[in-house]
């Protein structure tokens, strides 16, 4: 197990998506904090082709700096729509987006289940920036079908892991509150029908905790498909990403289960959305260095 810093990181310090300019900034400031292995993400169409036809001079930053890229995440909500062409369009991007984790030699590229598209009276999940311990209310739209829903992101998430793995590389989905796929069996059952190994879970400690979820217990049901860990703590009331130990995550039992299906991947430290982030993310990684030595991890 590595830990790594996720690109919350960079989010939080530089808003979303960062510019290019920033990109290279915050790298260079994630390596200050000590990491060696980090994520980065390309933002819909226009910030994920910038990330693109940056991406030699990136990976040559990335490696002066000693860095490793080791998880792609191109944000493309159009790819789990209902409608056909919009997500064949998404395709294209994130043909893009394989391209250039290969370039970086990720081990991971991610995506998203995304906001589901209800029409929200007030403010919506992660409408432009991500923001964290929102109420939300919605009418349902007489014309909206689940099942066509559920059809477009099966279709999706098929292509993408079957893509993936063509080049080498793990799929991986983050259930998190107010997307699609917001908690472990929603992911679980969408593993069911895409019925490719090749697609894995990001168990996100700081989203499944304000889930509710018994966090032991989504490691044992995820098991061997946890391809990714974002390691954040939160009171379980709201989905703050606070420092690991801050909060009510069972550390422990999390620890306890990636150890039990011998989980060797990327540990990511989540924390975002708060004043004093370079000093959370330090006391984080000395907590989760702390935790996976007491567990042999």
């Amino acid at each position: 197990m590595k830990i790594s810093c996720c690109w919350l990181y960079a989010i939080t310090k530089y808003g979303y998506p960062p510019s290019i300019e920033n990109t290279f900034k915050v790298l260079g400031e994630m390596k200050a904090l000590g990491f060696q292995y980090v994520e980065l993400e390309g933002v819909r169409r226009d910030n994920l082709l910038a990330v693109y036809e940056k991406r030699q001079e990136l990976k040559k930053f990335c490696d002066g700096e000693g860095l490793k890229v080791i998880n792609f995440c191109p944000v493309l909500p159009d790819s789990v729509s209902p409608d056909k062409k919009k997500r064949k369009a998404s395709w294209d991007l994130f043909k893009r987006a394989i391209e250039i984790a290969k370039h970086f030699g990720a081990y991971t590229i991610q995506g998203d289940s995304f906001t589901p598209p209800l029409k929200f009276k007030g403010d919506s999940p992660y409408k432009e920036s991500i923001s964290y311990g929102k109420h939300f209310s919605v009418e349902i739209d007489p014309k909206f079908k689940w099942q066509r829903q559920w059809d477009a992101m099966v279709d999706t998430f098929s292509f993408m892991a079957r893509e993936a793995r063509k080049a080498g590389l793990k799929f991986c989905v983050e259930p998190r509150v107010g997307e699609m796929l917001s908690n472990t069996d929603a992911i679980l059952r969408m593993m069911d029908h895409v019925g490719d190994d090749n697609f894995g879970a990001v168990l996100d400690t700081a989203h499944l905790n304000a889930q509710k979820e018994i966090l032991a217990l989504s490691v044992e049901k995820l098991g061997k498909r946890i391809f990714f860990v974002h390691a954040a703590d939160n009171d379980g009331l709201v989905n703050d990403h606070v420092a690991a130990g801050r909060g009510t995550v069972d550390w422990d039992g999390v620890f306890q289960g990636l150890k039990k299906h011998k989980f060797a991947g990327y540990l990511a430290i989540d924390v975002g959305m708060v004043p004093d982030i370079d000093d959370q993310y330090r006391e984080s990684f000395e907590f989760l260095k702390k935790k996976a030595a007491q567990y042999g991890a």
